[in-house]
């Protein structure tokens, strides 16, 4: 309904804006054949909407997916249109054409993203779910398990566990405590559990003991009856475009490339650092101007701050951000170390007394971090990348956190836009491990938008 009341809302307002609204004028030239041209048009992109499965349950609440088909759906009806107008010479008015197509793709997927945020309440409180039997070793099923809680907007919701094979016998898995309905390899051991916690779909993880016929004969039974068969083999913090499925003498092979930052890719987000950056440090002159006298007004000192950190490769460099805190900040840590609210390896506290009055505004709202713009614009840092560590930081990283060091580390990353200060230590290194492992120009800009949002909700600055 929402997606018919876009496209007619979008076509209805392209043609007033291109024709006026004077019917009478309309019905004696030629622009009254536009009149039946917005009918047949509305009607066929609304059944490309369908038709490029853009409603399928599985890939509404979470993922790109849903708004790569809306976008996908809508450029082929107007590429087709294109090509409908150029072989049969119909003379399409590029002004008519040219309101449409943007202006029904960005109501599109902006009505989406409304629904989808209304789907995430409700998911997050219990309505809207589609209820798990997972199936596995114990534990793929605790990390399956505890990942689907953990992301409620995606829809899915573990009821109960399968563990075909396993030696141990319990009634409950100790970390979800979801009930475990039985351990037998056979498949009409598996439909009766099945059938007992009356779940919507079943989801094979690994370590799963079961012989391929078995599995196959499964499908069978489960296809039958109108029950979902999912796979979640042992791949964790794997972003969709690196995986790619390939047929094998009836078997599916799924490849996972590996992410690389090298020629086109690197000019390209060296570009975008280079051109974002320099517009917004012209863009915020004003205000940064307004920020440096306000600091000075506020407490002696100097107004920008140098603090080295480590960059890519390890390579160290210095930090500028706006003095948020007395001038002699650094020689009080030691005093406050028991004070610690930080993550463990973070030091952070809530209600810093070394913060100045203008420093607390200027973290609430991460206008300290303006002057990093400088840092980006002259390579060091990156527009997106992960949290910029201290030098004492990355001497107490673990193996997989030094992964971090990979690339440039960026004013935003995921760590800002998902709680920043509030995140844990080992949910820090994840995010950040994350973006190095699935890096591209698109996660960015998604990055970059999200990042409006909590700078304004100040979601975990102190």
């Amino acid at each position: 309904m929402i997606d018919a009341l876009v496209v007619m809302w979008a076509i209805a307002g392209a043609y007033v804006l291109r024709f006026g609204v004077d019917t009478d004028t309309a019905s004696e030239n030629k622009e009254s054949p536009y009149i039946w041209l917005s009918i047949v048009l509305a009607i066929i992109w609304w059944l490309m909407l369908g038709a490029w499965n853009t409603r399928q349950s599985r890939i509404l609440g979470s993922g790109s997916e849903e708004y790569k088909r809306v976008a996908a759906a809508s450029l082929w009806l107007f590429g087709l249109v294109a090509i409908f107008s150029y072989v049969l010479r119909v003379d399409t008015a590029r002004g008519y054409v040219g309101i449409a197509l943007p202006v029904g793709l960005l109501g599109l997927l902006l009505s989406r993203w409304l629904l989808r945020q209304h789907l995430s309440v409700k998911r997050h409180g219990g309505d809207n779910m589609s209820n798990l039997m997972l199936i596995g070793g114990p534990a793929a099923v605790a990390h399956l398990a505890g990942s689907l809680l953990r992301a409620k907007h995606a829809g899915y919701r573990p009821i109960a566990a399968y563990t075909p094979g396993s030696v141990e016998d319990m009634q409950y898995e100790p970390a979800s405590g979801l009930p475990i309905l039985g351990r037998s390899t056979d498949a009409k051991s598996i439909l009766s559990a099945l059938d007992s916690c009356e779940a919507d779909a079943v989801a094979i993880s690994a370590g799963v003991q079961l012989h391929p016929q078995t599995l196959r004969h499964l499908g069978w039974e489960l296809s039958a009856r109108n029950v979902g068969l999912i796979m979640a083999p042992a791949l964790t913090d794997i972003a969709g475009p690196r995986i790619h499925t390939q047929q094998v003498a009836g078997l599916p092979l799924i490849h996972v490339t590996t992410p690389t930052l090298e020629g086109g890719q690197r000019v390209a987000k060296r570009l975008m650092d280079v051109v974002v950056s320099f517009i917004l440090i012209v863009a915020f002159l004003p205000i940064m101007l307004m920020l440096a006298f306000l600091i000075k007004l506020d407490s002696r000192g100097p107004v920008l701050f140098r603090q080295e950190r480590v960059g890519q490769e390890g390579t160290r460099f210095k930090m500028l951000k706006f003095r948020s805190m007395v001038v002699d900040a650094e020689q009080q840590l030691a005093s406050l170390a028991g004070k610690n609210e930080g993550n463990g390896v973070l030091f952070k506290i809530r209600k810093d007394p070394r913060v100045t009055r203008i420093g607390g505004l200027l973290r609430r709202f991460s206008l300290d971090e303006l002057p990093q713009l400088l840092n980006i614009l002259g390579g060091s840092m990156s527009l997106v990348g992960p949290r910029p560590p201290l030098p004492q930081e990355v001497e107490a990283y673990e193996h997989d956190a030094r992964r971090r060091l990979l690339v440039k580390p960026g004013l935003t990353g995921l760590w800002q836009v998902s709680g920043r200060s509030d995140l844990s230590w080992q949910d820090s290194v994840r995010l950040d491990l994350y973006y190095v492992e699935n890096w591209s120009l698109a996660g960015d800009l998604v990055i970059i938008l999200k990042t409006a949002r909590a700078v304004f909700t100040s979601t975990g600055a102190y």
